[in-house]
Parts: C-alpha cells; structure tokens; sequence
C-alpha cells in the first residue's frame, strides 16, 4: 500500500496548481448562480470517467429520521444534486465523498477587499464568495480523484461523489440518501475555522435543538399613552421572562450534572448545554409602555446517544412546570429546528484509515474536534447507518459568521487533495 499511496501523493503534488485553478473557477462562476457552478463539477466528473446522474428534488419533501426543520425555514424552490459514481474494479470498500455547492445569499455590499467573484490569491488564502463554505470541499473531492486517476490507478470500491445544495435546510445529501445512495462510508468535506486545517477530523457531531418561546403579557385597561402609573394592573411579559429564564437555567444545569459524553468532558468540561441566544421585547421601544411580549430563541446542544425526542420532551416538561407554578405566565413555544447527533468510534476502520491518509498528507497524526455542532457528518449516519467522518482545509472570515474577505489556504488545501486522494486509496484499494 505504501507504493499505491506515494504515487498518489506524487500525483497531487503534480497536479496542484491545476487544483487551484479549478476552485478558483468555482467562484467564478457563481456569478452565474448555483446551475452554473453544478454544471461545471458535473462535466469535470463526466470527464474523470464518472457516471454522472442530476438529480432533481423538492427540500420539503424529504422525509427524514431524527430531524425536523420548521416548514418557513425549508428552501422551497427546487433543487439540484449532483450525483457521479466512478465503478471500483471490485472486491474494494465504497465510499461517498460530499460537500456543498450553495453559500451565503450574495451580498451587493459586502464591504470586502478583494473581488468576491474573482478567486484572488493574496498571501497564500485564495479569496471568494463561498470558498470555504464550501466550494473548497466540493473541488477537493474532484481534484482528489483526478490524482488517484493521473496516478493510474482505478479504485477497488466504489468512489461516489455529491454535490449536494445544504443551505437553509435545501437537504441535498438527505434526498440522495433516502434516494437509495449508500456505501461503506461516507467523508464530509468542509474546510474548518478552527486554526487546524487539515490537521483536524471530525468524527463527532452533537445534536441541536432550536427553538423560540413567546412570553406573552397583558397591558393595562387604559388608552393613556404612558402606562407607568397603570404598571401594577398589568402582566410585564419582561418580568415573566425571568422566570422562563430561571428555568430554562435550571433544566440546564440539571442536564449538564446529568448528561456526559468523555469526548465532550475532556474537550471542554460539559456534554450539553443550553444557550439563551436571543431576548427581544416585541413592543414599540418606549420606556413607558408595557410591551406585548418577549421572545426568547435558544439553542440545546445534546452528545450523540441522546434522542431528539427525549430532549425536546425535557423542555416542554420544564415551561410546562414554570407555567403551573405561575397562574399568569402564558407561554407559546415553537420547535424551529432539530438534529441528532452521531459519531465514528476511534477504533473503527475509517477513522484508521482516515487518519493514516491525514499523518501522510501533514506529517502529524489528526487531532479530533469533537466541538462543531450538528455537523453535517452526522446526516449519513443518522439517516443511513453509514460511518462517517469530516475534514478539510484551513480556512477563515467565513461570510456565514459575519466575516468578510472569506478564504481557504492555498497550501493545506492542495495538502487536503492528497490526503483525500490517499484516503481514496486506503479505504477502497486500489489496483
């Protein structure tokens, strides 16, 4: 194995420059929109040897297994996926490689330095709009099999890569998934903001509960303007939230003592918790007025092992003891969104190999972040019993968390073509 993976390597080495390009193209060619850079990665597969299928579907109409999104949150226009199958010579394990195609909503006033449409190369990061989230990942996986291919090797199992929209709940992955798309495992390619690169595996991905609770008040029986004076008669939704807020605090608390995972407790001392992200009066702003309501938005992140249903069953049981011990709080609570969590275990035979391909590519031995919530790594495993693990370039100013100038390393990006492309020829085999 030791010779098929050097000439892999060799291979990459060879074709970095022309990795570059090709992402580089990749952004350009968002100006054109999502069709525009799906049609592009479908020809390059198509010219690799892949059989190349486009498949068309409807977000709201995948059903799912442990997950939910509210139906305002789901894209509702139609979507694309991008499905190529490179056919392993046989007797090798398969694999799914995906990533995402779609970014950020374009911005006109972005505020950026650089061309967001241009892919400039400036001190060693390669600048565009949506480059690390995740058009990095999606060219990756081509360049990654256009290295085993110059190496002239074919691939013992199946290679099948996707590039499948993931924004705003589009779902991509999932349709191909419940499609009747499997294989031994599957790698998510994403690159990380973490600092580490292609250092760093996910191999674990907790589950997120997201949901809004409306603490409604009751103003007082005047048509005065000010309603200081009549303050005592009415129902200050903002005192009630304090106690939605005690007990929200509580049921944390009561989690985080209760619930561990040795992942999580060693990465930073707790298994879950629960995060008041957003408190917003729903009034006019003024000082003398008694606001309608008060909306609060939380966020409960659960270790994989817990079920989204039991979890969500823990907070309706914790509003519905605040409102029995408070005859006037009037709560109306909405589920926005959840996923489950899910992980590969480290003795398991694709974190090996995976980590093997990541010592070769970078000369250390992968750190593991168990840290990023609801991963799109787990969407395989929850949805298909398929293991599997995430990695990918380092990156940064990711436009999704309020950063400008978004950019991947040029260098650990060509690193994260060699390394996928030895992991290509690791877990499948290769002749």
């Amino acid at each position: 194995m030791d010779g098929i993976a050097a000439r892999v390597d060799q291979a990459a080495e060879a074709g970095g420059d022309a990795a570059v390009d090709f992402l580089r193209r990749l952004i350009r060619l968002q100006a054109g929109g999502e069709a525009a850079v799906q049609a592009d990665v479908a020809a390059a597969l198509e010219q690799l040897g892949c059989r190349v299928e486009r498949r068309r579907y409807q977000p709201a109409g995948i059903v799912l297994r442990d997950e939910f999104a509210a139906e305002a949150a789901i894209a509702a226009e139609e979507r694309e996926a991008v499905l190529a199958r490179f056919p392993g010579s046989g007797d090798g394990r398969s694999v799914i490689f995906f990533a995402h195609p779609d970014g950020e909503p374009f911005n006109p006033q972005h505020g950026w330095r650089h061309d967001p449409m241009a892919g400039e190369i400036d001190a060693g990061r390669i600048h565009g709009w949506g480059v690390a989230d995740d058009l990095a990942g999606v060219a990756t996986m081509v360049e990654a099999l256009r290295a085993v291919r110059a190496a002239g090797l074919t691939p013992k199992g199946d290679v099948i890569l996707a590039s499948t929209p993931s924004k705003r709940h589009a779902r991509g992955v999932h349709a191909l998934l419940h499609g009747g798309v499997a294989a031994d495992a599957a790698v998510y390619l994403h690159p990380a903001e973490s600092g580490v690169g292609m250092r760093e595996v996910k191999a674990l991905a907790s589950g997120q509960l997201v949901f809004r609770i409306l603490v409604k008040g009751r103003l007082p029986a005047t048509n005065e303007p000010g309603h200081a004076a009549f303050a005592h008669t009415a129902i200050n939704p903002i005192d009630k939230a304090m106690a939605v807020l005690a007990a929200l605090r509580a049921l944390d608390a009561a989690r985080g003592a209760r619930v561990h995972h040795p992942a999580l407790d060693a990465a930073i001392g707790r298994s879950t918790n629960l995060l008041v992200g957003d408190v917003k009066t729903l009034g006019d702003g003024r000082a003398a007025r008694v606001p309608p309501a008060v909306q609060l938005s939380c966020a409960l992140s659960f270790p994989p092992g817990e079920k989204l249903a039991a979890v969500q069953a823990e907070v309706e049981a914790a509003l519905a003891a605040a409102v029995a011990a408070d005859a006037d709080l009037m709560l109306e609570t909405s589920f926005l969104s959840g996923v489950t969590g899910a992980e590969v275990p480290l003795d398991h035979p694709l974190w090996l190999a995976t980590s093997e391909a990541v010592q070769r590519g970078t000369g250390t031995a992968p750190e593991i972040n168990p840290l990023h919530t609801s991963s799109d790594i787990r969407n395989p495993m929850v949805q298909s019993g398929i293991p599997c693990v995430g990695l990918g370039p380092l990156c940064g100013d990711l436009t999704q968390n309020g950063g400008r100038d978004e950019w991947v390393d040029v260098a650990d990006y060509k690193r994260g073509v060699a390394v996928v492309a030895a992991l290509i020829a690791l877990w499948c085999g290769a002749d």
